[in-house]
């Protein structure tokens, strides 16, 4: 399912990510160790490792990393999983674009705002925590939904919106997938399409090279 602007008010929005790095829901546990912030990122850790985190850790202006995927720019970083992967660098590139869809190139997070810019009019709404979702994938890895649900703004803004940045406890994200619907539960359940945002201000080679660095 597209992540819209104007599909806020119908469907149901999909949204449950697995990571930016898809080879990493292939690797296996490694049982009996310390996890790590490696192992974090993999999603391999403990309950007792979760923490409630505020929306001040996703502030900032941010940018869509889809017209990338599309205009060839993130061509080296699918090239770069194929060398280490199952998949092809097609394969890869195919498999990002049903992930990073969306036709909002831009999201901005000001305090309790959060404002949504898509192909027509900006949509803003105020959201408070509304707690998190630890899910469980297919290869035994595990990942944390952090969930806020709307208090105000306007009428177009979705009601919760859920992020999955690899992390599990306080921490400013470097970037992050965003999940957005009307239904809390039915946004857990979205493993195929997760927009991407970076930091506006980073140019497409840094994006590039950050993607690379993992």
């Amino acid at each position: 399912m597209r992540r819209t602007v104007t599909g806020f008010l119908g469907a149901l929005a999909a949204s449950a990510l697995l990571a930016i790095a898809a080879p990493v829901l292939a690797q296996s546990a490694n049982d009996g160790h310390e996890h790590g912030s490696d192992d974090i990122y993999r999603g391999y850790f403990d309950d007792d490792q979760i923490a409630s985190r505020p929306l001040s850790n996703w502030e900032g202006d941010w940018q869509s990393v889809y017209p990338y995927l599309l205009d060839g720019t993130l061509d080296a970083v699918m090239a770069h999983k194929a060398t280490h992967g199952e998949k092809t660098a097609e394969e890869y590139r195919a498999y990002y674009e049903v992930g990073y869809e969306t036709d909002v190139d831009r999201i901005v997070i000001d305090g309790d705002s959060v404002t949504f810019f898509g192909p027509d009019e900006p949509v803003q709404g105020r959201y408070e925590d509304d707690g998190y979702e630890v899910l469980t994938y297919k290869a035994g890895n595990r990942g944390v939904r952090f969930i806020f649900k709307k208090v105000g703004g306007d009428e177009e803004a979705p009601a919760f919106i859920q992020f999955s940045d690899h992390r599990i406890a306080p921490a400013k994200a470097d970037h992050y997938h965003l999940y957005w619907g009307g239904d809390r539960a039915a946004l857990l359940d979205e493993v195929t399409n997760w927009p991407t945002y970076y930091p506006s201000e980073l140019s497409a080679d840094q994006i590039v090279e950050e993607m690379l660095a993992h």
